[in-house]
């Protein structure tokens, strides 16, 4: 018979690596498994700023206009929808429905100079394009004001 010395954090070393397997298999599994992983539907998005405006471009390939919104709230921008794409194979030896819902929702803060008034936004091939135009602040000049 082989005594071993009681070592507690062997124990807990174990239990972490255990506890690591598996988020690392439920990683994989929602990553893998579409019913899960389009629950969460984020799009990717870039932004860019230009001379005149900023702009904020999304990625929502297979979304309506209609499924999707644009707010301004608490000087944030929020974008959000929904996906609901559905596609139906009605072959003669087969049938295939394969359907992909999620919602997104994704907010940006808006910058002091944004001209809040005259944000538009335009969907097409996929991508919604939000432009936030920039409030015309000309430089003020030094001016000396006389005294009288």
């Amino acid at each position: 018979m082989l005594i071993t010395r009681y070592n507690p954090s062997r124990e807990i070393q174990e239990f972490r690596r255990g506890f690591d397997e598996f988020n690392s298999f439920l990683d994989n599994f929602l990553s893998d498994n579409s019913a899960f992983s389009d629950v969460n539907f984020m799009p990717s998005v870039n932004t860019r700023e230009g001379k005149h405006a900023y702009h904020v471009e999304l990625d929502l390939p297979g979304i309506k206009k209609e499924d999707i919104h644009v707010d301004i709230k608490d000087n944030s921008i929020v974008i959000s929808g929904e996906r609901k794409v559905r596609e139906e194979v009605n072959a003669d030896d087969y049938y295939k429905i394969e359907s992909q819902y999620g919602s997104f929702e994704r907010s940006f803060s808006l910058p002091e100079n944004a001209d809040v008034e005259n944000i538009h936004a335009e969907s097409k091939d996929g991508v919604l394009e939000v432009v936030i135009p920039k409030l015309n602040n000309e430089e003020v000049k030094p001016k000396t004001i006389e005294i009288k």
